[in-house]
């Protein structure tokens, strides 16, 4: 754990690398921030674990230390056992009587990002709404505020009667629950809650023939879904160790590793609400940060941690929204490109090139024209080379219409019954050109897609910054679409194999991030900082 020294300075400093300003010394009115210590993270490993009856987990202690596990006895009194080993499993536990197991859906997303908007927009109606993740990213109707069958069907009726159509019941009678229990030299304990530690503060979890350390401690716990989440509890410079290498790779250039670090912790920090519903604050996965605890970790990787210990990017002392992909196309995106919510004013449209090889203000890639000449273009972006700088991809009517047909109906969208499309088009892009519209129709209407949706709908695209080849045969019928495109991923923010060519060429961390987000400053993690909440 590290603790903060403040500067030794008398007088306040700021330094000025590129675009990023790093702020230094005192506050205005003369008096220093106070400074934070390492913060402890709850991340879900082992997100919804009771899915299956067949489920099961091994934990074990690092170089044979004892594990001590917290639970209750068979009498649901406090039990603390220890072990090097364990395992802990699911049973079907009957219900008294059947039980009522029911949520009342008003939204369903493919990403948090517009998740949390819409339930921005549900409270500002006057309902309460949180953010789930069953599957997809889903709003329900906040469960302790309407927490039984007739206000739920009393809300539902009000809802339809003003006209939405989406809300909807999903409603279970349970006759038994999934119930962890703890598994060790031969005797069974129910373990709804189990505390897991370990004198040097590394476990071993074993799950589907696949062995990850964490750092931390654990803790197996209910979620939102009728099953459990097993918790770390890591510190967050630990943490990174775990994400870095991960992201960017463990052979990345030094200040593209440096870069992503300062990234890699400021998204922790600003997104501990992602699972809120849940009681904990990030996952282990591609939806927050790949995080693999501390296996596979790499020289290079903690260096670049341990050089920036608590730096931060802020904007207005507040922390960033550090969004960022593997691969932008060669032009980065707002977040409004892609997603629903307020603007980030240091999420900008920037050409990803060192050089000057086009100019947005007088060819905008929201024009048709201009944006499949930008697609043409291959060399001088920072990611020339990369494979998915550019890309083709193919896809057969019946595979474009297998890919609605499943993406509309998990929608419950009302023409997901639709028999085969006929046409598409883009009908509207951004200025980064990405696709903010698209129109697919079909036997029974238009299917209109917006922002991620184009990409979410079908398996093709790589992102939403491509145009559309269509065939038709010699009835004027449609055959197959070929999808033209560049990037991976959504493109907002920092490219991260453009850092590693930025960093070749000798930017440093500060400069790499000035470029991508424009505006900002580097600043020392404090007790301030980690106060002030984004409006969004």
């Amino acid at each position: 754990m590290f603790i903060f020294s403040p500067p030794r300075l008398l007088n306040p400093v700021v330094r000025r690398l590129g675009g990023v300003v790093i702020a230094l010394g005192l506050l205005a009115g003369g008096t220093l921030p106070a400074l934070a210590k390492d913060v402890l993270l709850q991340v879900g490993v082992v997100q919804r674990f009771g899915d299956e009856n067949k489920d099961q987990l091994t934990v074990s202690g690092v170089g044979g230390d004892l594990l001590t596990l917290e639970t209750f006895d068979n009498q649901g009194k406090p039990l603390k056992l220890q072990a090097k080993q364990a395992a802990i499993a699911i049973q079907q536990k009957p219900t008294p009587s059947p039980e009522l197991a029911e949520v009342l859906i008003l939204s369903d997303h493919a990403t948090f990002e517009t998740a949390e908007d819409s339930a921005l927009e549900w409270q500002a109606k006057g309902i309460a709404a949180e953010v789930t993740q069953p599957g997809r990213w889903q709003v329900w109707a906040k469960r302790d505020v309407y927490d039984s069958p007739l206000v739920r069907r009393w809300l539902l009726n009000d809802l339809k009667r003003q006209g939405y159509e989406f809300p909807y019941l999903e409603s279970t009678v349970l006759t038994s629950k999934p119930q962890a229990v703890l598994i060790l030299n031969g005797q069974t304990y129910p373990s709804p809650q189990l505390k897991i530690t370990s004198p040097k503060g590394q476990i071993q979890v074993s799950v589907d023939k696949k062995s990850l350390t964490y750092g931390g401690w654990l803790k197996l716990q209910p979620n939102a879904y009728g099953n459990y989440t097993l918790v770390n509890h890591v510190p967050l410079e630990t943490y990174l160790r775990g994400v870095v290498p991960h992201e960017i790779g463990p052979n990345a250039p030094p200040n593209a590793a440096k870069a992503q670090t300062i990234i890699a912790r400021t998204y922790a920090l600003r997104n501990r609400r992602r699972f809120a519903a849940d009681n904990y604050e990030l996952c282990a996965t591609t939806h927050c940060q790949v995080y693999y605890g501390l296996s596979e970790i790499s020289a290079k990787a903690d260096t670049a941690i341990n050089e920036t210990t608590g730096q931060v990017l802020t904007y207005d002392n507040q922390l960033v929204d550090a969004l960022y992909s593997s691969t932008t196309g060669g032009v980065t995106a707002k977040f409004s490109d892609v997603w629903n919510g307020d603007e980030r004013p240091y999420l900008q449209a920037v050409i990803d090139s060192a050089a000057p090889i086009w100019d947005l203000s007088s060819k905008s890639l929201e024009n048709e024209g201009a944006f499949r000449q930008f697609i043409a273009l291959k060399d001088g972006f920072n990611e020339t080379g990369r494979q998915y700088l550019r890309w083709r991809y193919p896809a057969t009517l019946e595979q474009l219409n297998q890919d609605l047909k499943t993406y509309l109906s998990k929608h419950r969208h009302p023409l997901a019954n639709f028999t085969t499309i006929y046409d598409m088009k883009v009908t509207r892009r951004s200025p980064s050109g990405r696709i903010l519209m698209m129109e697919v129709l079909t036997d029974k209407g238009v299917v209109e897609l917006l922002k991620n949706e184009a990409r979410s709908a079908f398996s093709a695209p790589r992102s939403t910054l491509f145009y559309l080849e269509p065939t038709y045969d010699a009835n004027k019928r449609l055959t197959n679409v070929m999808f033209v495109g560049g990037g991976f991923g959504h493109g907002v923010g920092m490219s991260q194999f453009g850092s590693y060519q930025l960093s070749k060429l000798g930017w440093s961390a500060e400069k790499i991030l000035a470029f991508y987000y424009p505006g900002t400053q580097i600043r020392p993690l404090n007790e301030q900082i980690l106060s002030n909440k984004p409006s969004r």
